[in-house]
């Protein structure tokens, strides 16, 4: 199959997703706004439509729809709301798929069929207040051994997504203070574990659907079997794990995108000016031109990487790719709209103000990887320094939609 031609199974996985956007999440979207309430019921219902589950095994709750679903499932359900459209990140990505590749036949069975059924809530957390992209070198955060049968953790985690109300997450923590990035271990925390805190972080951003806190970690007793792959495994479990959730975040913001380009050329075909319709002004068709051939081109790099994993290749260089443009294309998009609703950009009126949109534009520039970042890694791959698929990226399981 090639990228440029979705089966029948894409589209009708496509109209899935879209229905129950407009049906079971738009309807909603003001209530769950204004009463900053996290929407656990839609989140078991996503769980149990499988849109969640589309890279798992069967044995384990999944469909195995592959990649290719889950980011057009991550787009459809982003379009209409991007908080709701980050739940695939914890839900589907960074937390269940990195205990699927990493974990034991036991932690998976116990924690994986939960998580993409929507069941438990899951957050990931690597970054530190002290450190960002390099959050596995400069972390602070230490785990040391309570016996041989536990580990206990001390430390501050910075910006963990929905750590606050999640039931489960992926935390790393350093087990060798003397070592750098080898020495970072991963462990399946249980939020419910004495000396696990929580703070949400205010944001200027209304990340109700999606708020993101700090956890403050005081001799916090995790079981050893909790231990996610080995000692001093972590910081390729994290990258890993970043690599697969690379997916959503170009996907998500493809979706945001789509959403700014429908909402401008409505705007353009109601609005009058000077006796004529906005759109029929050829500044403002440039902008319209512009954010529909740079969203085309996102979602087709996106479908590239998701291809791409679903035939089992190493994907690192397709994911930079596809973060990188799809978040530049989003911030274009937001922009243009910004432009073309001219005072309005600012108002609150609307159910869903443009604000929002240039708000979300900005976050997906930093989340997972800033911009620059992918800029350095693109940028090395391309002159040679550094190829960027040269790590064989881990999947321990093959999928029905395998190619």
């Amino acid at each position: 199959m090639s990228i440029y031609d979705l089966t029948e199974e894409n589209r009708v996985v496509r109209e899935r997703a879209r229905s129950f956007a407009e049906e079971e999440i738009s309807p909603n979207l003001a209530r769950w706004e204004e009463s900053e309430e996290f929407p656990y019921d839609v989140v078991r219902r996503m769980g149990e439509e499988g849109f969640y589950g589309s890279c798992f095994p069967e044995e384990y709750g999944g469909s195995e729809l592959g990649f290719l679903n889950l980011a057009i499932v991550c787009e459809e359900i982003s379009r209409v709301s991007p908080g709701i459209g980050s739940t695939f990140n914890a839900q589907a990505m960074t937390v269940p798929f990195t205990i699927l590749n990493w974990g034991t036949k036991q932690q998976i069975e116990r924690y994986v069929p939960p998580l993409i059924q929507g069941e438990k809530i899951g957050f990931f957390s690597l970054t530190e207040p002290g450190g960002g992209s390099d959050a596995a070198g400069s972390m602070k955060t230490r785990a040391s051994r309570d016996g041989a049968d536990g580990y206990l953790l001390d430390g501050h985690k910075k910006w963990a997504s929905l750590a606050g109300i999640a039931h489960t997450g992926v935390l790393f923590a350093k087990t060798d203070p003397e070592a750098t990035h080898k020495g970072v271990s991963a462990f399946i925390v249980e939020t419910d574990a004495p000396g696990f805190v929580t703070r949400k972080i205010p944001t200027t951003l209304d990340m109700h659907l999606f708020p993101s806190f700090e956890i403050l970690l005081e001799d916090c007793r995790v079981p050893s079997g909790n231990l996610l792959s080995d000692e001093g495994d972590g910081f390729r479990v994290a990258m890993n794990a970043l690599d697969f959730g690379r997916l959503t975040i170009p996907a998500r913001a493809v979706g945001v995108a789509q959403a700014c380009l429908e909402r401008a050329v409505d705007f353009c075909n109601e609005r009058v000016v000077g006796g004529h319709r906005l759109g029929e002004y050829q500044l403002i068709q440039g902008l319209i031109a512009d954010m529909t051939v740079q969203i085309e081109a996102a979602r087709l790099l996106t479908y590239k990487s998701a291809h791409l994993k679903d035939r089992g290749e190493a994907t690192t260089r397709e994911s930079a790719h596809s973060k990188y443009f799809a978040a530049e294309t989003l911030w274009n998009a937001a922009q243009a709209l910004a432009e073309i609703y001219g005072g309005r950009a600012v108002a609150l009126e609307d159910e869903y103000p443009v604000s929002r949109y240039l708000s979300w534009a900005n976050l997906f520039r930093t989340g997972e990887g800033p911009q620059n970042i992918q800029r350095i890694l693109i940028s090395e791959d391309t002159l040679g320094f550094k190829d960027a698929n040269r790590h064989n990226i881990k999947r321990r399981f093959p999928l029905k939609s395998d190619l």
